[in-house]
């Protein structure tokens, strides 16, 4: 029997054995999402992933096929993406002279959650890769779903929108609105951009740069912070770059803030975006309390200060491009260069640019995205009111054993009373959903 699974990234089929399911060849081949791949090239990747894995001599023995595939449901025969799967599959399997019966389709989500020790019929089931999708499997159907809504609409914390808030960080630091940030020349590396205007390039000496420096390097230059416990300028709850130390009074949008006087220097004026430190809202205070004045940042947007929120005191990093520069010509050379290479690819490519994020170790904007997307998750998770002790099967590359988000979904997940089962992918529940077919029909 075969089991598929179909992915927007790629398609995957494994041979198996009837009797207990042990696999005797796998293939595999391009994006099988049946509603985002057009059906002729969808029938092409099944094609050509089932012919990789079942060898032409034993084409007639298969008894049984079932497919799980991204963008479809067993929840009704004329659900488009299900009407799309299963006219792809039948036209792959006819192709290559694999005669079964109708295959069996069903959603991916609900073929990973098949792939569980027992095969389980209840539960929830959670995927994160390209996209983000949970789901309450009964009786081995879905019968709630909470995103998967796709790149444009949702797939919250998947790594489409880690790959995306990589890029938006890298812009908003080259136009002045966010942190100090690796990703900037990480994406803009891998995207083709020059490297001669690159932060930290070889020629962003130039005048009229910004010197990105530690934090409190020279308390008398212009644009330090000052004022006991105040938060640095970059993200606070306020978004406009946090309250002033004792006396200092908020300042206007998007102008940091004011201290007593209100000049750039004095207590409590922030460090305009692109020059301060990689935290997106530090909070002061010892153990990173709000000091006298301060407010906390927003959650998991930033990172504590030591006693006081003294700049570079402990748990309070260097900026990632500390003493370089990056003049104001060379960041709208960068911008110029990367939204057109990001325009120029599908949408969904920017997934690629996952693994930028969980690279850039020790990068508080970074680590940020990687904590933001754990809490979609599990805000996605949550939507579905699971009862305590409910099992969640997950699958998909940002989670398993060396998942960027598997340590930081586990903790949420506990704190709610679940426990975390992972699958490599939905192949192995497919031949199990496979199996249960053959043994219905027989």
């Amino acid at each position: 029997m075969i089991g598929l699974d179909a992915g927007g990234t790629r398609t995957r089929a494994v041979l198996a054995t009837a009797e207990d399911g042990r696999p005797l060849g796998e293939g595999a081949a391009g994006p099988g999402n049946a509603l985002t791949v057009p059906g002729p090239r969808l029938t092409e990747h099944l094609a050509e992933a089932l012919a990789r894995a079942v060898p032409e001599p034993v084409r007639d023995r298969v008894v049984a096929v079932a497919g799980g595939f991204a963008g479809a449901t067993d929840a009704a025969d004329d659900e488009p993406g299900r009407r799309n799967a299963l006219a792809a599959l039948t036209a792959a399997l006819r192709r290559l002279g694999i005669d079964a019966g109708p295959p069996l389709i069903s959603s991916d989500i609900e073929a990973a959650f098949a792939g569980a020790p027992g095969a389980p019929a209840d539960g929830l089931a959670l995927v994160a890769g390209t996209g983000a999708v949970a789901m309450r499997i009964t009786a081995r159907r879905g019968t709630a779903t909470v995103d998967g809504d796709g790149w444009l609409l949702g797939d919250d914390g998947s790594g489409f929108w880690i790959g995306r808030a990589a890029v938006r960080a890298a812009l908003r630091m080259a136009d002045g609105r966010g942190a100090a940030t690796a990703l900037a020349a990480t994406v803009g590396r891998e995207l083709g951009v020059p490297e001669d205007v690159l932060p930290g390039g070889p020629t962003l000496g130039a005048a009229g740069g910004v010197v990105v420096r530690p934090l409190g390097e020279d308390a008398d230059a212009p644009h330090e912070t000052g004022g006991p416990g105040g938060t640095g300028g970059l993200g606070s709850t306020s978004g406009l770059g946090g309250t002033g130390g004792p006396g200092g009074t908020r300042g206007a949008p998007g102008l940091g803030r004011t201290g007593p006087v209100g000049t750039p220097g004095a207590p409590g004026y922030a460090l305009p975006p692109y020059a301060g430190g990689p935290g997106l809202g530090r909070t002061g205070g010892p153990g990173g309390a709000p000091g006298p004045g301060g407010t906390p940042s927003t959650p998991g947007l930033g990172r504590t200060g030591g006693p006081g929120g003294t700049p570079g005191a402990p748990g309070y990093p260097l900026p990632p491009h500390a003493g370089t520069s990056w003049s104001r010509p060379h960041r709208e050379a960068y911008r110029r260069h990367l939204l057109p290479a990001v325009m120029a690819e599908p949408p969904v490519r920017l997934a690629r640019l996952a693994p930028l994020v969980v690279e850039a170790a020790g990068d508080a904007v970074a680590l940020a995205i990687l904590d933001e997307a754990a809490d979609h998750l599990t805000e996605t998770v949550r939507a579905l009111e699971p009862a305590p002790g409910e099992r969640v099967v997950a699958t998909g590359g940002l989670l398993g054993p060396d998942g960027p988000l598997t340590s930081r979904l586990e903790a949420r997940l506990h704190a709610l009373g679940l426990t975390l089962d992972w699958v490599p992918d939905g192949c192995r529940g497919a031949v199990a959903l496979a199996r249960l077919a053959h043994r219905d029909r027989t």
